[in-house]
C-alpha cells in the first residue's frame, strides 16, 4: 500500500543537529526494502504560488495559502505492507526527531 510522508518543520522541535541527520542511511534502507517510490525536498513557502479559481477567474497568490509557522519541507512516497510499517519507516526519518512526519495513505482514484 502506498503512503505519502509529509516532512514538516516544527518550530517547537529540538534544534536540528546536522551530525544526527542520517537521511542517507534512511533512504538506503528504503531502497533495500524496495519501498522507495519518490521523494524530495521542497522550496520554502516564500517560493510558493497558490492557485485559486473563482467565477472562472484564476487568482494567483505568492506564498502559502495560510499563515503558519510549520511548513511542508519535503515528501516521500513509499510502498509498504500496511500502516504499521509506514509508521515504523516514518519514525526513523531524521525529521521525526527535528520536525514531524505526517503519514497519509494514498487514496487511488479507481
Amino acid at each position: 500500500m502506498e503512503y505519502l510522508l509529509f516532512i514538516v518543520s516544527d518550530p517547537a522541535a529540538p534544534t536540528y543537529v546536522p551530525e544526527e541527520d542520517d537521511i542517507e542511511n534512511w533512504a538506503a534502507d528504503l531502497d533495500r526494502r524496495g519501498a522507495a517510490r519518490v521523494g524530495n525536498r521542497l522550496r520554502p513557502p516564500s517560493d510558493a504560488t497558490t492557485v485559486t479559481v473563482r467565477d472562472g477567474r484564476t487568482i494567483l497568490t505568492d506564498g502559502p495559502f495560510t499563515e503558519t509557522k510549520e511548513w511542508i519541507a519535503g515528501f516521500d512516497l513509499i510502498d509498504v505492507a500496511d500502516l504499521d510499517e509506514a509508521i515504523e519507516v516514518a519514525s526513523r526519518h531524521p525529521m521525526a526527531r527535528f520536525g514531524r512526519v505526517e503519514v497519509r495513505p494514498v487514496w487511488p482514484l479507481g
